[in-house]
């Protein structure tokens, strides 16, 4: 770190959770930031600091700080009992949240009451009721609560969307999206929480949020259905596969039904880190995309496919050593991280104190990561737990209908008389 930092002003951070999704993109952004700092047109050059992390053990935390002598600066490290009131002791501009979805909800609230900028990692929550609280908090505490969909942000994505905008491909008419990752994400890596859990919630929902943000409408049911039996008990209540249906409504009455299918027990010898697949049918036309079909393939003897694997996704994260000789991690799995860290420096570095409510309102108004933009989303998945559920529980196909007269969310069982209702404002 050079002089000139101490004349930059500087954002301090905080991390919930040191896991998988750490690695990959929180720690390759505090690193980076930390050490080349941030320059934006509306605020100048800022530096960040990861300034407190919380865990539940801090073993993780240590051995980051440990590896990555050189690369960050000092932080405070807490754990359990009570990590994130530690965490939120210190003097932090924001905190990021990045521990398994059904715990995002305490963490975050307590993030907002504290009176910080919260950054969670989709899912953002699993229930409307939840949503509804965080907005409350981030209203009544006057900060930013933002949630990461970086798929929005993968270059084939931003396209389609274009086209959509542009008018090029009108009216979409029902889409079919895949996404299957290996037996190590829900047998290793996740196994310390993968009971009672699913794969659509995990990943479905980054389907979920690109079909309601690219398209609009109005969501009108969910339906689902999955397989169990490998990485838990046949009858039980933990997935290895699901298959979501989610239907809309468009201005003009028509209609379009997309279906989600997901799972995390795919072979660890596949070729690919995970195999997605998207397809969208217009009036006028088709989409189709494909991860690995858009990339490169290598083969390293005694290294391919386990070590390294032979279809890389080098647009979503990817280590590179550059034209200049210098090294670099980045992709729109990063860039997504980076994005919230300037509209949190734009509201607080971007102009007088007096005008901080205007900048905050306009960073709200980004509607593809703003809580109060997920609500389809979080419909959508609190639809699918319920319904997840009550299968587990021994009736399967039931359906949710959306803002119908009973309610918000209303569970249908097969045969039964009366709906359950599951959330009762409008969606």
């Amino acid at each position: 770190m050079n002089t000139r930092d101490l004349e930059s002003p500087r954002l301090r951070g905080g991390m919930v959770g040191l896991g998988m999704i750490f690695d990959e993109t929180y720690r390759p952004f505090f690193e980076s930031a930390w050490r080349d700092r941030i320059y934006d047109p509306r605020v100048g050059v800022f530096g960040v600091d990861l300034a407190a992390v919380a865990t539940r053990t801090g073993r993780r935390a240590d051995a980051y700080r440990q590896a990555a002598a050189g690369r960050i600066g000092p932080f405070a490290s807490y754990s359990e009992p009570d990590s994130v009131a530690g965490l939120l002791g210190q003097p932090l501009d924001f905190v990021c949240v990045a521990t398994p979805d059904d715990r995002h909800f305490e963490a975050a609230q307590a993030v907002l009451r504290a009176g910080k900028h919260l950054l969670v990692e989709k899912p953002s929550v699993l229930s409307l009721a939840e949503l509804d609280q965080l907005e409350r908090l981030a209203r009544q505490h006057n900060v930013l609560a933002k949630v990461v969909y970086h798929k929005l942000l993968d270059p084939d994505h931003k396209k389609l969307r274009t086209l959509v905008v542009d008018q090029h491909l009108r009216h979409v008419n029902n889409g079919y999206c895949s996404l299957l990752e290996p037996k190590q994400i829900s047998g290793s890596q996740f196994a310390e929480w993968i009971q009672g859990r699913n794969p659509g919630t995990y990943v479905a929902v980054h389907y979920i949020k690109l079909i309601d943000f690219s398209f609009g409408g109005r969501l009108t049911s969910v339906a689902c259905t999955g397989q169990r039996g490998l990485v838990g008990p046949a009858d039980g209540n933990t997935w290895d596969s699901t298959q979501l249906r989610l239907c809309y409504q468009y201005d003009g009455g028509r209609e379009a039904a997309f279906d989600i299918h997901t799972s995390w027990v795919t072979p660890d010898n596949f070729p690919g880190y995970v195999e997605q697949e998207v397809q969208f049918r217009f009036d006028n036309g088709v989409w189709n995309g494909h991860s690995r079909r858009r990339g490169v393939e290598c083969t390293i003897e005694g290294k391919t496919p386990l070590e390294f694997k032979i279809s890389m996704n080098n647009h979503y994260n990817g280590s590179f050593v550059e034209p200049d000789g210098t090294r670099s991690q980045r992709g729109y799995g990063i860039e997504v991280l980076e994005r919230f860290v300037r509209e949190v420096a734009f509201v607080e570095l971007g102009g007088s104190a007096e005008e901080r409510g205007q900048r905050l309102e306009a960073m709200r108004q980004l509607t593809y990561n703003d809580l109060s933009s997920d609500r389809q989303v979080v419909a959508a998945v609190q639809a699918m737990e319920a319904i997840l559920a009550r299968h587990a529980e021994g009736t399967p196909n039931c359906i949710v209908q959306v803002n119908e007269a009973e309610g918000g969310l209303v569970l249908h069982a097969p045969g039964a008389a009366a709906g359950e209702l599951l959330y009762e404002p409008r969606v």
